[in-house]
């Protein structure tokens, strides 16, 4: 009776013009990635957050979020790549992005809270209110006045236009200021799109949410949590410590037989300074 190797290679002989390696399992690729500029971190990640897949960060505010965001793109605008960042609140500051190392020629800052100024007719303060009602269609269908679209909407129809473009190397969609039951109220179809779309172009999506909600979707998810701030004996804040749980890792690197990282090395802590830190 032939051995199960044989067999094996008899069908995969026989099938080598249709489907090659038919049972030969396809060898383990694994992920690159980009560095984030915290030492501790990339060297626990493996060298960073993963390209080409989504990594969502998570916590409450004053976490580290979005700090580690603005160091990861700084760090990619420093090597010179392009990347965007989706702000939905505008609530990014780019004099501290500057400071951080971003730098700003190579940065596409899309602001979805800012309002488009509206044109009005002269004489009329408001357009919509004076202007004589139209008459009744045939169809016996009012006149409808169409709603804009929420932060929120522009915020995800802005990343899928960006991601369909390609070009980026990285694309931050920042929901930090979204609270959780609106964001877990995207649909698992956006981020499964989103997420096809980030490995065709090989573009890093970096998500900041105050609650995990992309689910399967997500490469690697870090939840923040604050620590401790320093003031070398001021009144003046020079820096913060920062903690970060590794709550999900698709592309976990595998040493030996080990394929999951001990439970207490889940957890990663750095320390942030400021720009006036060490001046007198």
């Amino acid at each position: 009776m032939p051995s199960a190797a044989l067999l094996r290679l008899q069908i995969e002989t026989a099938l080598s013009d249709r489907i090659p390696s038919a049972l030969t399992p396809v060898p383990r690729v694994i992920r690159p990635t980009a560095p984030t500029g915290i030492a501790a971190l990339d060297e626990r990640l493996g060298g960073g957050l993963p390209i080409g897949a989504i990594s969502e960060l998570t916590g409450l505010e004053c976490s580290g979020r979005t700090s580690l965001a603005l160091s990861f793109v700084a760090e990619l605008t420093e090597a010179g790549r392009v990347c965007a960042w989706v702000d939905v609140s505008d609530t990014l500051d780019p004099e501290s992005a500057a400071a951080i190392g971003v730098d700003l020629d190579r940065l596409l800052w899309v602001r979805c809270a800012a309002q488009p100024q509206q044109l009005s007719l002269p004489g009329l303060a408001n357009p919509l209110c004076q202007l004589p009602p139209a008459p009744y269609s045939a169809a016996k269908r009012p006149l409808t006045v169409r709603k804009p679209w929420s932060r929120l909407d522009q915020a995800l129809r802005a990343t899928d236009l960006l991601l369909q473009a390609g070009g980026f190397s990285a694309i931050v969609l920042d929901m930090g200021s979204v609270a959780p039951e609106f964001a877990l109220r995207v649909p698992l179809a956006t981020w499964f799109r989103y997420r096809a779309a980030a490995e065709r172009t090989q573009a890093s999506v970096v998500l900041l949410t105050q609650q995990a909600c992309i689910k399967s979707s997500a490469g690697l998810v870090l939840t923040f949590a604050p620590g401790g701030i320093s003031s070398e004996g001021s009144a003046v804040l020079t820096g913060a410590e920062f903690f970060v749980d590794i709550a999900r890792e698709r592309f976990a690197p595998v040493t030996g037989y080990m394929r999951k990282p001990p439970q207490s090395d889940h957890r990663v802590s750095w320390q942030s300074h400021s720009a006036w830190a060490g001046l007198r």
